[in-house]
């Protein structure tokens, strides 16, 4: 069920939902994800400068050389984890920490890792700031997941990388779902995987633009 935690502010809600609307023009959208984009404010997780853009379908520039997914891409990833029936997610490079402000209307337990200190304080004030108390944070190197709350019903990898960490796979549950950019070339596509009987089947599902993974930590 939508969880109805978000500020009722009615003009950045009617924004939201309108860039609802433009999402599923373009991308067509279950009713419980395109709810969940309408009711997320994506002006509070753009820098400053850009909030004239939180509502067009473009990633955006945040600060150590990231970038803040388009609203596009982020629908397509959420929509890539089939979330329906599924209690948690770990979140793989938090960013901005709207991913995680999306999914935590869908989970009823997210878990969301960043390797840039700077960013993952702005993303735990902003989740403050909306009372979004399902959303658990961890400074780390993401690459190794996040063991203490495996195993994890879907996994949300997001930079591109030309195949998964594998370990990752050992941490999430049977019959799980982990969706990540994989690199072809100088193409990129959103790919996912399913673990089934200990074996991870593949579907690939469309392009996309990610930041390349990177190790270790950032202060």
């Amino acid at each position: 069920m939508i969880r109805k935690h978000l500020k009722n502010n009615s003009l950045h809600l009617h924004k939201s939902e309108q860039l609802a609307e433009e999402i599923n023009k373009v991308f067509p959208l279950s009713s419980i994800v395109k709810e969940a984009i309408g009711k997320t404010e994506r002006e509070l997780f753009v820098p400053i400068g850009f909030k004239h853009h939180a509502y067009k379908l473009d990633a955006l520039p945040l600060s150590a050389n990231q970038w803040i997914s388009s609203p596009l891409t982020v629908a397509k990833m959420t929509e890539a984890l089939a979330v329906e029936g599924a209690d948690s997610v770990l979140e793989v490079g938090c960013g901005s920490g709207y991913q995680a402000a999306v999914l935590s209307q869908l989970f009823r337990r997210v878990f969301t890792i960043e390797r840039i200190e700077k960013l993952l304080l702005e993303a735990k004030g902003k989740f403050a700031q909306l009372g979004l108390n399902n959303i658990n944070t961890r400074f780390d190197d993401g690459n190794r997941g996040w063991k203490a709350y495996a195993p994890y019903d879907r996994i949300l990898f997001s930079a591109s990388a030309p195949k998964p960490p594998l370990h990752l796979f050992d941490q999430l549950k049977e019959g799980g779902i982990l969706v990540t950019p994989i690199t072809h070339g100088e193409k990129q596509i959103i790919t996912r995987f399913i673990k089934k009987g200990g074996n991870i089947q593949q579907e690939q599902l469309d392009q996309c633009l990610f930041v390349p993974v990177l190790e270790g930590i950032q202060k």
